[in-house]
């Protein structure tokens, strides 16, 4: 086990952490997020890993950092810094659709159709092949989704325009 560790947990450590980089920075960028963000999530998840390997097999050489004032300076402002984006960032964070679902299916129809970019009544013909019954399009997907047994969100998902050009 201990030749796997020193052989492997310093180049994983590096590789991983040279993907996880990258990813970062791209993130940063807002370039392409929908192939880094996995890919940094994971990947980082994986890093953990070969790091807590290294620190073990390295632990007594690891302490002696700690008696250093540049190690103790260095911990205490990242500590800082993650305490002052939980505190100003924290509540801004998050799957935007969370926000904007509620928003939408409780909308009428009538109000929901233009930002679909479909009539109200070809909407209501759509919720029928989902064998849901619309009775007026003043009703929101709220509602119609409670009274054929389903969920808004699902409904919503199903009315969102279907775009083949997948190139950003």
């Amino acid at each position: 086990m201990k030749l796997i560790i020193k052989k492997y947990a310093t180049p994983l450590i590096t590789g991983l952490f040279l993907v996880s980089a990258i990813s970062g920075t791209a993130l940063f960028f807002h370039w392409m997020p929908g192939m880094f963000h996995s890919m940094h999530v994971w990947l980082s998840m994986v890093l953990l890993l070969p790091f807590v390997l290294h620190i073990w097999r390295n632990w007594a050489q690891f302490l002696l950092y700690f008696r250093t004032p540049s190690m103790l300076l260095a911990c205490g402002l990242s500590l800082l810094a993650a305490i002052g984006f939980v505190l100003t960032t924290g509540h801004a964070g998050g799957n935007p659709a969370r926000q904007l679902f509620p928003l939408l299916t409780h909308a009428p129809l009538n109000a929901l159709a233009p930002v679909l970019h479909a009539a109200p009544d070809a909407l209501a013909e759509r919720l029928g092949h989902e064998n849901c019954t619309v009775n007026s399009t003043d009703e929101t997907l709220e509602q119609i989704a409670t009274d054929c047994g389903k969920k808004s969100n699902d409904l919503l998902l199903r009315l969102l325009p279907h775009h083949n050009d997948h190139r950003h």
